[in-house]
């Protein structure tokens, strides 16, 4: 139950005191990303110079979860290169289907805060809103 407790907090901190909510001047990948089952509606803001993300930022609205989960994304994929970004969507996808090894948990850091969110399945497309975009946003 203190873990669970401790996951909330992680997940309301990060709603009600986003680090990266906001423009990001310089950006030079853009996406909006819209979840139409709730209303969640960002846009990511990427700054990638030579393979790795070097800032991010996003703004919109939405619901707590999908507003935590895109900043808690940020704080792990900063600094990051393009393809280790995308391989962390990966996991996170994985691990909300219950499909990961705790090593890749770890690696998730704060993300994992929404392991559980499987038992939610309406709020599964909320989690996964900002990590889907950075993917489609990447591909491109």
């Amino acid at each position: 139950m203190e873990n669970r407790t401790f996951y909330n907090e992680i997940l309301i901190d990060h709603n009600q005191h986003p680090g990266h909510k906001y423009e990001l001047e310089g950006a030079n990948l853009v996406l909006e990303g819209v979840n139409p089952s709730c209303g969640d509606d960002i846009f990511l803001h990427l700054k990638v110079e030579d393979g790795k993300i070097v800032d991010g930022t996003f703004v919109g609205d939405g619901c707590a979860i999908s507003q935590a989960s895109a900043d808690i994304m940020l704080d792990l994929i900063i600094g990051k290169s393009t393809e280790e970004a995308k391989r962390l969507a990966d996991i996170f996808k994985r691990m909300i289907h219950g499909e990961i090894s705790e090593e890749e948990l770890d690696e998730l850091e704060e993300a994992g805060a929404l392991q559980d969110i499987a038992h939610m399945p309406a709020r599964v497309k909320c989690a996964m809103l900002g990590w889907r975009t950075m993917n489609e946003m990447l591909e491109e």
